[in-house]
């Protein structure tokens, strides 16, 4: 699943487990000493020493041309989960202007190799499943760093699921082609968010702190928008 593009993370992964306590202890993040552990063995292991290095060499070998076919095929693929959490969040208008985009983008836009429907006023949206459960009230639970994922909630971990299996490239058979693609997809959204990263490494004092308060923030809006979002005659919603 990509990362979206409004938050601005570095490749942070997930767990469950630990226990935090103490004045400083953040109630949002019981589990902060495991998820401590598992984001420096990820941001520090697996991402410093393989994932990053990777998508250095994708952003310098490959021309933008190139990249932004990658970018633009994920992207669409991707659409079709939004525009079923669209309708999930009641926001037919929307789910019709997002359904309407993959179509265009995998008609007219080569099968999404090229973004034809943002010139066409068919901007992107964003929508996941656990943006859809908190939009029907469900709490958002304990801040997650869940592996070779990103950061989560409890709530968005359970999200992820769901919206693994509305998300076409996870049909893709035999699993070796699966896997290729998979990979593919996470060098490229790392490949995305190199400036991000350089950005964070340079301003953040902690960037666990920065990170996860960045990244609960960001959940925060976007379930705030979803609620926001209703159409002239929406199904009502309960509050967060």
């Amino acid at each position: 699943m990509r990362l979206p593009t409004t938050f601005v993370p570095v490749v942070a992964l997930a767990v469950l487990g630990g226990c935090a306590t103490g004045p400083d202890s953040d109630p949002r993040d019981p589990l902060e000493p495991l998820n401590r552990a598992v984001y420096s063995f990820n941001n520090d292991l697996l991402d410093q020493t393989i994932l990053k290095p990777v998508a250095e060499m994708y952003h310098h070998v490959l021309p933008d041309p190139v990249t932004e076919r990658v970018t633009n095929f994920f992207n669409n693929l991707g659409d079709v989960a939004v525009t079923a959490n669209d309708l999930l969040q009641g926001n037919p208008k929307q789910a019709l202007q997002d359904g309407t985009r993959f179509v265009y983008n995998s008609t007219f836009g080569l099968g999404g190799l090229f973004d034809v429907a943002t010139s066409w006023d068919l901007p992107k949206h964003h929508a996941d499943f656990g943006q859809t459960l908190g939009y029907w009230g469900i709490g958002s639970g304990p801040y997650l760093v869940v592996p070779f994922v990103g950061s989560r909630t409890v709530r968005d971990a359970m999200g992820l699921v769901t919206d693994s299996t509305l998300n076409p490239v996870y049909q893709i058979q035999p699993s070796a082609v699966l896997d290729g693609v998979l990979v593919l997809d996470a060098v490229d959204t790392r490949a995305n968010l190199l400036g991000a990263g350089r950005v964070l490494e340079e301003a953040a004092f902690d960037p666990y702190l920065f990170v996860r308060d960045a990244y609960l923030q960001h959940r925060d809006n976007l379930v705030h928008e979803a609620q926001q979002a209703h159409d002239a005659t929406p199904i009502s919603a309960p509050s967060k």
